[in-house]
């Protein structure tokens, strides 16, 4: 599992760490891998152009004592210092003894143009906001020439903490970034600027909950069911989906799709759609009679292609199972009776319907995706699963570690995907899962599926569904 841990946590662990180091050490560990990942990147360093680009705090000094060992094996380096007066001195004259040179701001644009590597040391984890002005100007300089772009621990001009881009940023094409991840490298829209991320291990000692998770195959087998020899279709559990109606039958179909593949071991379908699920999947228990006498269920998921059915949408928030809710039911369940419930709760909704829940923006919710995750989170009680470009599941009231989903391909923004996925997390649930681990282990199934489900090129939310047990045979053989 990657974790991710906040910017008051990492500088305590790294002034815990320098306070039984020599003065410098740590930075020199930092610099050392920091060099070593820029010559992989480059693949020759002797007579390679390189750039740096240096602010006045720790991370100038790391890219110029990176840039001095770049330089000791014959790179051309060239530092460009934004404020020559708070430069970091020891970094600065090490490049030098080592044959590099410095070029001013207003100077930088032909090394800029001509080189092979810029190294980005402009701003450090702390950055708040946009870059200003002056670096803006280098950063598009390093944007707009056939370097590769490195970043030092986080690109300059992305926040940290939080994944948000308040202005001009760096775009890196490998970040190398020290002693953890930082949330913004896993969470969109900085993880667009962070390109591949490397992590250098310099000897942080972390406290034990992180900001951030993202699971890993390995991770994701242990949580999906196995059944054993004694299992039948009931102890495996069965999933209702309440879903569907006479405008978007559809849906119902889709959701089915991805519950019949989510590990439980039968699937009721309760709603207006019931021949044209069982014209697909015959093997579906379908009911016209409501989730209330539907049969017995270890889960729900309600809302896919609902409508107004406000009705079915309360009398599932009433069953004292585990409920899945996604799409119009988002809209129609009542806060208190969702705050209310006792069994656990998961809303998935995407960022359009975060925001209508939340009263704001889409695009304050897409800039902001872990304030908003916790707020809802909070708000209605709920483990929440936002979907996006970064998906991020939060727990019942917001705390603890937000899980950020690594997997997905930009090919699932498709009409119907959504539903897929809500069968496929109410499967798991009802086999068993947390709402969180449902979530997580449904969001990365779904998001890997539809790698393998589109190869590339478009694909439909029924390929996606189809493409699920290719998915979790990867996943539990590793």
């Amino acid at each position: 599992m990657r974790t991710a841990y906040c910017v008051d946590t990492v500088r305590a662990a790294e002034r815990d760490l320098m306070a039984r180091l020599p003065e410098g050490a740590l930075m020199q560990r930092a610099a050392a891998g920091l060099a070593a990942a820029c010559a992989d990147l480059m693949g020759r360093v002797y007579g390679r152009r390189v750039v740096l680009l240096v602010g006045s705090g720790d991370n100038g000094g790391d890219a110029l004592y990176a840039g001095a060992r770049l330089a000791r094996r014959g790179a051309g380096v060239t530092a460009v210092p934004l404020s020559p007066a708070r430069t970091h001195a020891g970094g600065l004259s090490a490049l030098r003894r080592a044959g590099g040179r410095t070029a001013a701001p207003e100077d930088a644009a032909g090394p800029i143009r001509r080189a092979d590597l810029v190294l980005d040391g402009i701003v450090g984890i702390g950055g708040r906001g946009g870059l200003r002005e002056d670096a803006a100007r280098l950063a598009a300089l390093a944007d707009g020439s056939r370097a590769a772009v490195v970043a030092v621990d986080l690109p300059s001009g992305v926040e940290a903490d939080t994944g948000e881009v308040r202005g001009a940023a760096v775009r890196a094409d490998l970040t190398v970034t020290f002693g953890t991840h930082k949330p913004g490298l896993l969470v969109d829209p900085a993880r667009e600027y962070a390109g591949s991320v490397r992590l250098v291990d310099i000897g942080l000692d972390l406290p034990g909950e992180p900001e951030l998770e993202a699971l890993q195959h390995a991770d994701v087998a242990r949580l999906l069911p196995v059944p054993g020899a004694e299992s039948d279709k009931y102890r495996r559990g069965v999933v209702g989906i309440a879903a569907g109606s006479a405008r978007y039958p559809g849906a119902a179909v889709l959701a089915v799709a991805g519950a019949l593949r989510g590990g439980a071991g039968a699937v009721r379908y309760v709603g207006p759609a019931g021949h044209a699920v069982l014209a697909r999947y015959p093997e579906t228990l379908v009911s016209d009679q409501g989730p209330e006498r539907a049969g017995r269920v270890q889960a729900w998921v309600v809302g896919p292609g609902a409508g107004d059915d406000a009705g079915t949408v309360a009398q599932v928030l009433a069953a004292d199972v585990p409920v899945l809710i996604d799409a119009d039911g988002l809209r129609l369940a009542d806060v208190a009776a969702v705050r209310g419930r006792t069994a656990p709760t998961l809303m998935t909704p995407h960022a359009g319907e975060a925001a209508a829940l939340l009263g704001v923006s889409r695009e304050e919710v897409e800039a902001g995706r872990l304030a908003a995750v916790r707020e809802l989170a909070a708000r209605y009680g709920s483990a929440v699963l936002l979907k996006g470009s970064t998906t991020v599941v939060a727990g019942a009231g917001g705390g603890g570690a937000v899980r950020v989903n690594p997997t997905g391909t930009a090919w699932l923004a498709t009409a119907g995907s959504g539903d897929v996925l809500s069968g496929l997390a109410g499967s798991l649930l009802a086999a068993g899962l947390s709402a969180v681990d449902a979530g997580s282990a449904g969001a990365y199934l779904h998001g890997l599926a539809g790698r393998f489900a589109a190869a590339g090129a478009p694909v439909g939310a029924h390929e996606v569904a189809e493409a699920v047990p290719g998915a979790w045979r990867d996943v539990v053989r590793g």
